[in-house]
């Protein structure tokens, strides 16, 4: 299994990704007094609100569809890839809720991080900086982490024990 292929896979899950983040910005255009202030009262108010928003949906929606029949988003069933656990056994709702958290933990981070600099937190900027260097260490790592396994995962693939791998 390439990363090519799992890339391609996110790529095509991203449109799904995008849809839904389009849909949003409609949306917010008519309930914009509503969210005005979720987003500009404090730093912590802002993340939860994008949160529950925008990372809860994408992360249920990776989550969801792996732990399911099919074993696989829309984008990796495109591809024709599955995830497992590593002896090739379905994984369960729990296991696939703590891979997707894992996989989003950058993501996420960046999103905490971003707002605390943008709506001041008291946070000093030595701290933004080091999670900003940490939220770019963990991409660089969890795309390079597959180059050195031999089951090709990613070290959240790893500390989750499941396995991307081609549909049988």
């Amino acid at each position: 299994m390439s990363l090519g292929t799992r890339i391609i896979a996110f790529l095509w899950d991203y449109v799904i990704i995008a849809g839904y983040l389009l849909l949003l910005v409609g949306l917010s255009f008519l309930i914009r007094p509503w969210l005005v202030p979720l987003f500009t009262t404090s730093a912590l108010l802002a993340e939860i609100t994008g949160f529950i928003f925008i990372t809860l949906p994408v992360y249920l929606y990776f989550a969801i569809c792996e732990c399911s029949k099919s074993h696989a988003t829309w984008g990796k069933r495109k591809m024709g890839i599955v995830v497992s656990g590593i002896r090739s056994q379905s994984i369960g709702l729990g296991s696939s809720l703590f891979r997707s958290a894992l996989k989003f933990l950058p993501w996420e981070l960046a999103h905490f991080m971003i707002w605390h600099m943008v709506i001041p937190s008291g946070y000093p900027d030595s701290i933004i900086y080091v999670l900003l260097a940490t939220v770019y260490g963990l991409i660089l790592f969890y795309l390079i982490s597959p180059l050195w396994s031999k089951n090709k995962q990613t070290i959240y693939d790893v500390i989750a024990g499941t396995v991307i791998r081609y549909k049988e």
